[in-house]
């Protein structure tokens, strides 16, 4: 049988990627955590964490890392129902999204949860297309991807459809594209990319303008509100969804260089299928909020 506390050990250990942290965490000292990990690994009888910077989980920490999240939850929902909701402790919930769902509905979905129960959230942003990777080594408890299929032992969702626009200001079309929008033309003008993972403008300029990923300058910035702002002040076009630039196509501030050329992208929640009133009422709020704001699927 696996020891809870070398569980909670490991557990500390990768999520605040150190050992004297997570001793600190655990209130307990770093040669105790190193202690309780090496038993763990003994019981196992297998590496559980890689040595480096930043510290990862092997396939089989992962693993033990999933269940103890899986444990948790249900432990503290277990408490909170044995002690009639009046603990003090909070439950912390672990969710993978891509950036531009935090931008703009998510955290209208998730606040009437925020405020009717003690939860903390741990939220980790990835690419919509990578963090399904996240619920399978176990990082998270629910995640919003664009891949539509369930992982073993997880319910998928349908949320909508995020519509993706090349947007640009007036005065880079002028400049870049003096003769109209064309292929020549975005060989040489400079594009945004939201990280090395984001592959938006990419499958736009492959799509509509049979140019690859490694034809065109490009900046990468990994950061939602200043790759608007690079659009905005004519540096860069870039993939912008209807969410984010309904306002600013209006008043004219930027324009859609291509009109009716776009990418639809597809959003699923996924979710452990644990019996857990707090995952119920988690997905009802993200479900809800979602069919109001994207385009059905």
């Amino acid at each position: 049988m696996i020891d809870y506390k070398q569980l909670q050990a490991l557990a500390a250990i990768l999520e605040e990627d150190s050992f004297d942290r997570a001793a600190d965490r655990l209130h307990i000292s770093q040669s105790a955590v190193s202690q309780r990990l090496k038993q763990l690994e003994d019981s196992i009888g297998q590496t559980l964490i890689i040595r480096g910077n930043p510290l990862q989980a092997t396939p089989a920490g992962q693993q033990l890392l999933k269940h103890f999240r899986q444990v948790s939850l249900l432990q503290d929902e277990l408490h909170e129902e044995l002690s009639l909701k009046q603990a003090d402790g909070y439950t912390q919930i672990a969710i993978g999204l891509n950036a531009d769902s935090l931008a703009t509905w998510f955290l209208d979905a998730v606040q009437p949860l925020l405020n009717e129960e003690k939860i903390l959230l741990e939220l980790k942003v990835d690419d919509q297309d990578q963090t399904h990777h996240l619920l399978k080594s176990g990082q998270v408890i629910g995640c919003i991807s664009s891949n539509p299929k369930p992982m073993q032992g997880c319910n998928c969702i349908p949320l909508g459809i995020m519509a993706y626009r090349c947007l640009a200001s007036p005065c880079y079309l002028a400049k870049y594209f003096p003769d109209g929008v064309n292929s020549e033309g975005f060989r040489h003008a400079p594009v945004a990319e939201f990280s090395n993972k984001d592959e938006l403008q990419n499958r736009y300029l492959e799509k509509f303008f049979k140019i690859g990923p490694n034809e065109y300058p490009k900046h990468r910035i990994p950061s939602t509100e200043s790759f608007f702002q690079l659009i905005i002040r004519g540096l860069a076009c870039g993939m912008i969804p209807d969410q984010q630039s309904h306002e600013l196509l209006a008043n004219g501030t930027v324009i859609d260089l291509t009109p009716g050329k776009y990418l639809e992208i597809p959003l699923y929640w996924h979710i452990w299928s644990l019996k857990s009133d707090l995952y119920d009422k988690l997905t009802r709020k993200l479900t809800k909020q979602a069919w109001q704001v994207l385009s059905p699927l």
